[in-house]
């Protein structure tokens, strides 16, 4: 059970983030499925699965989130991801900047009952994105 639920995982940010085909949120969402992310904020079934990495995809046209770890237990899948892109649209307010991101970490706890996923609980490093992009100063590093 656990390798297909990490490959359920793997199939919905290959497929539907990676490559923007929603078509499989059909086989792979469950009805009463949850998005929750702090930048983004909560969205609930597959329309709002579709509307928040449609934002992210318009931000980022490239995006690329590359799967560097799985855990899975009992009905949950931990994903440790790493992402890239190059900011081409308006991504919360910020106007698009032309600079290309990378290394951007992310984690989701994914749930999945009867073979669909349930919820994903995501949290990345919005902050070092933004850092990236120019918006955010950063550091500057005292001396000693």
């Amino acid at each position: 059970m656990s390798e297909a639920n990490k490959s359920l995982v793997r199939r919905l940010i290959e497929e539907a983030i990676n490559n923007g085909n929603f078509k499989v949120l059909d086989e792979i969402l469950s009805t009463d499925y949850v998005y929750r992310e702090p930048t983004a904020g909560e969205r609930r079934g597959k329309a709002g699965y579709q509307e928040v990495v449609t934002m992210y995809r318009n931000a980022f046209p490239d995006i690329k989130l590359t799967i560097e770890e799985q855990i899975a237990e009992g009905d949950k899948v931990v994903t440790r991801t790493s992402g890239a892109g190059t900011h081409r649209g308006e991504l919360f307010g910020t106007a698009p900047t032309g600079k290309r991101v990378s290394g951007v970490a992310g984690i989701c706890v994914t749930r999945i009952a009867n073979g669909k996923v349930v919820e994903d609980n995501w949290v990345y490093d919005a902050l070092g994105m933004m850092r990236q992009l120019g918006v955010v100063p950063a550091p500057v590093a005292k001396a000693a």
